[in-house]
């Protein structure tokens, strides 16, 4: 299939690559062409602008910053639903909002085009091994157009509802992973402080109930002084802000989520904005800060 790809960052290089291991005709956009370079030297066609991109591909895949990203490239005025001719399939890989994609995907249907919201969780390494989890707003029949790109990048995708569904889905994924980040960081800043033996305590609860994820992977880098970034900071303050907000919507008060936002920003603030996540350890406050 002829793709066209605009976004190639952290995740962006890594999707692309298993995009064209696959088989197919990549083309390429992204606001910093350097970010392209592993792209391109893998085969992938730079295009100097995203209508040329859409002009040129049956699918286009965008994986940018944020909602204020994906509406501008969306709904612009030389945005993606003007730019595809009718027939066209568009997938929105960015965590963004469920109301704009709701509002993305009546505009492109209004265009005869079919528009999904595909947001991802597994981070750059599943995107390096196309084990990502797809979670997948909008109809049925387009999904079924889009798999066979989605199963290159993907080892489970899944339809999670109507327009936005997916955005939603991937919300309450990121509720889950920030408030247990932040769980994880108060509970080895308090082995660290008190002087424990971290590794007693890792053999002793990463088989347990606390075990997982976030313990056995960003927990162990939080002991070794680790804050390299596979997902940045900033980007999971940006989720979690969305998230707060649709927990708003729906009345409801995410206070746990509230707490690690704080923290987040707090980290933003004293320059830890491309730190990896797990920097959380740096956010715990100690009893003369509070």
């Amino acid at each position: 299939m002829a793709v066209g790809l605009i976004g190639t960052g952290m995740m962006g290089v890594p999707m692309g690559l298993r995009l064209l291991a696959a088989g197919h005709d990549l083309r390429i956009f992204n606001r910093t062409p350097v970010k392209a370079a592993p792209l391109l030297a893998a085969g992938a066609v730079w295009c100097d602008e995203p209508m040329a991109l859409a002009a040129a591909s049956e699918a286009v895949i965008t994986l940018v910053g944020g909602p204020a990203d994906v509406e501008a490239i969306y709904l612009g005025p030389e945005g993606l639903i003007e730019a595809t001719a009718p027939g066209g399939l568009l997938l929105d890989m960015t965590t963004s909002s469920p109301a704009l994609a709701r509002r993305l995907a009546a505009a492109a249907a209004a265009r005869g085009l079919d528009l999904l919201d595909a947001p991802v969780t597994g981070g750059v390494g599943g995107a390096r091994d196309g084990t990502l989890s797809i979670l997948v707003g909008g109809e049925a029949a387009a999904l079924e157009r889009a798999r066979p790109l989605l199963q290159a990048l993907g080892r489970t995708v899944t339809l999670q509802g109507p327009a936005g569904a997916g955005q939603r889905a991937k919300l309450v994924n990121q509720t889950i992973v920030a408030t247990t980040l932040l769980a994880v960081a108060e509970g080895l800043a308090l082995a660290l402080e008190a002087g424990h033996d971290t590794k007693a305590l890792m053999a002793a609860i990463e088989p347990g109930t606390a075990g997982g994820f976030v313990l056995n992977n960003h927990g162990r880098k939080m002991l070794a002084g680790d804050f390299a970034p596979g997902f940045f900071v900033r980007h999971l303050l940006k989720d979690v802000e969305l998230a707060l907000a649709a927990g708003e919507e729906e009345g409801l008060r995410l206070a746990g989520l509230a707490l690690v936002r704080d923290r987040l920003r707090r980290l933003v603030e004293v320059g830890q904005g491309e730190s990896g996540v797990q920097a959380l350890l740096l956010a715990v406050e100690r009893t003369e800060d509070a």
